[in-house]
């Protein structure tokens, strides 16, 4: 016979946190939360620590570059959508790493012969105001001279002046040797009233510039999350396809972690693509499994060698797995169980896989109860896509704005290689939807918002950190009439403006 799981299939809306002691130093500036992203020995420390229990969806409507810098910024990680070319996808990973970093490499130079009409085509490529200029228009060129807006006006200068004779000279220049420390160069910045000091070495060649924005970006920005070069950690979706291209194109372009986008991980296509990034790779290159819903699931791609495991199968807003082919699990069900799993395996090897909770998040609270029943973080699709910094169109419909949201195993994403499991190289049939969502603003102000809910609720809980949130905390199932209690109720609504709702 079948098996039968005891339980029904719950959702994180099926339960609430009970309250515990607060004590005086439970206050949201003291919650830390912090969380594992990848494989680790118990007793040592993760090689990626997350700031924030968030990621954001492997997804062609959520996850581009300026999404991952954004979300980087509040110190979580972005996975950057694998159903595009892979030339494209390691484009995108090199543009985000190359956008902060204590030194810069010049990446936008020019020759003292050039005009000002080559400076000003060059700012609007690479949207850079600070144009060093060598001999050769090359960054390792010997630096004759730098170019920034305020050495010439469009209105005023002709188009066809040499650099020459409107750059700043060498002679004129602040700069550091080659070596400086970073902490020093943000004093000559600071010192000097300077925006951008290069960095020179002997021989009289740019090697980098320091730039005053990336100190302010990252006091503004106390949880960004970066690498030991002080450059944005990224994240990227890969499928069992292509792989053995994929993966070191992404690898040489400097993503910190992957991830295998699949819509079902219990797998042998992705035990052998565990295994041939451990073949290759050693454990250099982490990398998560997924999406599994139970015990077996998890053991499976843990055994395989996944650095963590995504938990969720049809709780996405749009995906429709289990309409079309009835299978799935409840997401709290599944985090409950596949937590307990992990819990096991720890026990027995001395390792702990950090576990995501992908899909069925509706309300803000919901991750927290989420992070309560044993997820270390949360996978996000459409949470991130209402934000100025998706990917998707913007548009008014019927006088509201709304962001376009679409599952990559939707027609439009036209992504097969995610649903595959043998057989054409096409989508047989849909498992996602395309829609919209409410557009929300920017991803700083929500998410912070998002953040300080989390904090004041493991206060309420009496925890001050994901771990003891997990340990320490009490949920209760909740019944139907519980649920409508819980919101407001046999009062009559006011509009903003004084109506009646």
């Amino acid at each position: 016979m079948a098996y039968y799981f005891d339980e029904p299939s719950r959702t994180f809306n099926e339960y609430l946190l009970v309250p515990g002691y607060s004590s005086k130093e439970c206050t949201q500036d003291s919650v830390d939360l912090a969380t594992p992203l990848v494989k680790y020995k118990v007793g040592e420390a993760p090689a990626v620590r997350m700031n924030v229990p968030m990621v954001s969806a492997i997804m062609q409507a959520v996850s581009d570059d300026r999404m991952a810098v954004a979300l980087a910024k509040e110190g979580g990680v972005s996975f950057i959508y694998g159903s595009q070319s892979v030339e494209n996808q390691a484009a995108m990973v090199k543009r985000v790493k190359a956008h902060k970093a204590g030194f810069v490499r010049s990446d936008s130079n020019i020759r003292p012969d050039q005009t000002l009409a080559d400076i000003i085509a060059l700012k609007e490529k690479s949207g850079h105001s600070t144009i060093a200029v060598t001999d050769d228009g090359t960054a390792g060129g010997k630096i004759l001279g730098i170019v920034t807006s305020r050495d010439y006006r469009v209105s005023r200068t002709p188009l066809d002046m040499k650099v020459s004779e409107f750059m700043t000279p060498f002679e004129k220049l602040v700069y550091a040797e080659d070596g400086v420390r970073l902490s020093e160069a943000n004093d000559i910045l600071w010192d000097h009233k300077l925006n951008a000091l290069p960095i020179i070495d002997k021989q009289q060649r740019l090697t980098h510039f320091v730039f005053r924005k990336d100190y302010d970006s990252h006091k503004e920005n106390p949880n960004e999350l970066l690498d030991r070069q002080k450059r944005y950690i990224v994240g990227a979706g890969i499928n069992t396809h292509d792989y053995r291209e994929r993966v070191p194109a992404l690898v040489e372009a400097g993503a910190d972690v992957l991830c295998i986008d699949s819509s079902e991980g219990f797998t042998e296509w992705q035990k052998d693509t565990l295994a041939w990034v451990r073949a290759e790779y050693g454990d250099t290159v982490k990398i998560g499994a997924g999406n599994v819903v139970d015990k077996d699931g998890f053991d499976f791609l843990a055994d395989a060698g996944a650095d963590f495991v995504k938990i969720g199968i049809g709780g996405g807003s749009i995906c429709i797995t289990r309409e079309q082919k009835g299978i799935g699990r409840g997401q709290a069900s599944a985090v409950r169980d596949v937590a307990a799993a992990r819990a096991d395996y720890a026990r027995k090897t001395g390792y702990y896989i950090p576990i995501c909770s992908d899909g069925g998040i509706v309300y803000d609270y919901h991750m927290t109860v989420a992070l309560a029943m044993g997820a270390d973080f949360m996978m996000l699709g459409r949470y991130f896509a209402r934000f100025d910094e998706s990917p998707s169109a913007r548009l008014n419909i019927n006088g509201t704005y709304v962001k376009e949201y679409w599952g990559e195993g939707s027609n439009r994403a036209r992504n097969w290689q995610r649903y595959d499991m043998g057989g054409e190289s096409k989508l047989k049939f849909e498992e996602g939807v395309d829609s919209y969502v409410p557009y929300a603003g920017s991803l700083k102000e929500n998410v912070g918002q998002t953040l300080a809910k989390i904090k004041a609720t493991m206060c309420s809980c009496g925890v001050t950190s994901i771990p003891d949130l997990q340990n320490n905390t009490k949920l209760t199932l909740v019944s139907a009439t519980s649920i409508v209690e819980g919101g407001a109720h046999d009062v009559i609504l006011k509009e903003p403006g004084g109506g009646v709702k």
